[in-house]
């Protein structure tokens, strides 16, 4: 199919579909957004205890990719192995065999209005994500606290406030402020990573869903889709080779 939407990512219009999505915004346009706006908040806090258990299941068991191993791009902030992801939703690419493994968690973020990516972003002790943007303000992101060892050694400063993570509660961000990470623990910090469409409204919120698929088909998504694919299709390989070994 032709691939109509391609255009909204010349930069003069990209900046101008931007620039309307602050103006048009029903959230405002602060660092951090209010969770209780948002109806669904509670109902994924709920699944804490399920999610947390299918993670577990997970790290357990499967190998988890550096996220610069599914996501080139990311090799600006990132190019050792202590920032990894299990991606489930890549801007609306699903990956059947991930979120297969994580049936509860699944359920939770698709009955997330607008979901767009979700994954567990799983930071190393000592960790720290240099400051930066995201790439796109028509997106809201949000953090559902998993694995929190000390929450006053885990942070994320978003334009110029910090906020702490802690199991079972949320926060809800602009990732378009600059952003950094740290992670000043002895333990792992783990978080349920999702991007929802940024609520607007009409027009830009019509405007928004065609700039999210033009993304979508981008090679900045298609390409991680890709390498997710092959980075599971070699974990089988080596599963099976190994299985084959002990018999």
């Amino acid at each position: 199919m032709p691939d109509n939407t391609s255009w909204l990512l010349n930069p003069r219009v990209f900046r101008t579909v931007e620039s309307l999505n602050r103006r048009f915004s029903q959230v405002g346009t602060a660092p951090f957004i209010a969770t209780d706006r948002f109806p669904w908040v509670k109902d994924v806090e709920s699944a804490t205890a399920d999610i947390v258990r299918e993670l577990k299941a997970v790290q357990q068991t499967t190998e988890i990719p550096a996220f610069q191993t599914i996501s080139r791009e990311q090799e600006e902030i990132t190019r050792d192995d202590r920032w990894k992801t299990f991606f489930l939703y890549g801007l609306g690419n699903r990956n059947a065999e991930n979120c297969g493994r994580c049936p509860a968690t699944d359920a939770a973020v698709r009955r997330i209005p607008g979901m767009k990516t979700a994954m567990f972003s799983i930071l190393s002790p000592g960790k720290k994500i240099p400051p930066h943007r995201g790439p796109y303000n028509g997106i809201l992101r949000y953090h559902l606290g998993l694995v929190v060892p000390e929450p006053t050694l885990c942070a994320i400063r978003v334009g110029h406030e910090t906020r702490n993570w802690a199991v079972g509660s949320s926060l809800l961000f602009d990732d378009t402020y600059e952003h950094e990470v740290t992670n000043d623990s002895t333990h792992e910090r783990v978080v349920l990573f999702v991007d929802i469409k940024r609520p607007l409204h009409f027009p830009m919120s019509r405007v928004n869903e065609s700039m999210l698929e033009a993304i979508r088909r981008s090679p900045f998504v298609t390409e991680a889709e890709q390498n997710l694919l092959r980075f599971n299709a070699k974990q089988r390989v080596a599963a099976a080779m190994r299985h084959e070994g002990a018999s």
